[in-house]
């Protein structure tokens, strides 16, 4: 979990930290399947090519450049939570409460 940086968690008041940890207690309650394929329009996998430059800049500073994809969970509107899904556990890493680290495309 980063603390610096453009998607560090140090920046958080702990209202929204409060806020954030229950949200991620709600994905706790799921299953991947229920997480990554029944709800994908609001949760997903992305590859790290797919990412903003700082984001790619940030996974080879905290040396994690070496994975494929990294997950999106979409708490509200803009804001993510994006980590890494290893062993079917999620590593928090970043937040994202603007959508930048991966922008979608416009239609």
């Amino acid at each position: 979990m980063e603390q610096v940086g453009p998607f560090g968690w140090g920046v958080l008041q702990r209202d929204k930290i409060l806020e954030i940890a229950g949200k991620l207690a709600e994905f706790e309650k799921l299953t991947w399947h229920e997480i990554l394929v029944i709800s994908k329009k609001r949760n997903h996998s992305v590859l790290v090519s797919k990412l903003c430059s700082e984001a790619r800049k940030r996974l080879a500073a905290i040396l994690q450049d070496d994975i494929d994809e990294i997950v999106s969970l979409r708490l509200s509107g803009k804001e993510r939570v994006w980590g890494i899904r290893q062993a079917g556990v999620f590593k928090v890493l970043w937040w994202d409460p603007k959508h930048q680290v991966c922008p979608s495309l416009p239609d």
